[in-house]
């Protein structure tokens, strides 16, 4: 994909996804704007679908909303409101550390900056990003897998690791994408560009992908 077309595939994935449902955790950060209850939802969301992720959330903010409330309860109770989130016992662990960590060591107020939010168990890049960006409105870009695979399979950017199409993303990408390119690359690689015989057929950005990758489409 040629650097100048950026522009152009960004207003496409903007008209494309308003067909599909908002990511969970772009939901709950629209909810409760808060980088805390961002920053738990992020959590429960690893390899796990985003109806789960929503609900499990739902549940948990309904009983306890703060660090707080959280370190109240024990693991065992927590495990049991985030269910059926994927590892949801060893979720469970990581947050409640990780709010005995924030009233400890910083109030109970999530830190904005990236390296002290990669601190903390249990938080990587994609979800400290996504902190940052939907939890403090400051500038990140959250590669996750859907990031990371499609803007390879674009040609974009070359890149063997989320971390390495971060770095490189952080080149190139213009500011004004940082935020958003997350949200529509969740939606466009959950509903159409798929990992495997993504749906080129019904893609309008087809002509500018070099389908790096792809050995079957549909």
């Amino acid at each position: 994909m040629q650097d100048n077309l950026i522009h152009y595939v960004m207003t496409v994935l903007e008209q494309e996804c308003q067909q599909w449902e908002t990511p969970s955790v772009t939901v709950v950060s629209e909810q409760y704007r808060s980088a805390f209850h961002v920053l738990v939802s992020c959590i429960i969301s690893l390899r796990t679908k985003d109806a789960v992720t929503a609900m499990a959330s739902a549940r948990l903010f309904e009983r306890a909303g703060s660090p707080q409330e959280l370190v109240g309860l024990n693991v065992s109770e927590i495990a049991d409101l985030i269910y059926p989130a994927g590892f949801y016992r060893t979720k469970a662990e990581q947050i409640h550390t990780l709010c005995r960590q924030l009233l400890e060591e910083y109030g109970g107020v999530v830190p904005e900056g990236l390296e002290e939010l990669l601190r903390f168990k249990g938080v990587g890049r994609k979800t400290a990003n996504l902190v940052m960006t939907l939890g403090h409105d400051k500038p990140g870009i959250c590669v996750d897998i859907h990031v990371h695979r499609i803007t390879n399979r674009w040609g974009y950017v070359a890149a063997k690791t989320p971390d390495k199409t971060e770095q490189l993303l952080r080149e190139k990408l213009p500011g004004e994408y940082w935020k958003k390119i997350n949200d529509l690359l969740v939606c466009y690689g959950q509903n159409l560009c798929y990992p495997v015989s993504p749906a080129c057929s019904r893609c309008r950005l087809a002509d500018c992908c070099e389908r790096v990758g792809v050995q079957r489409s549909r």
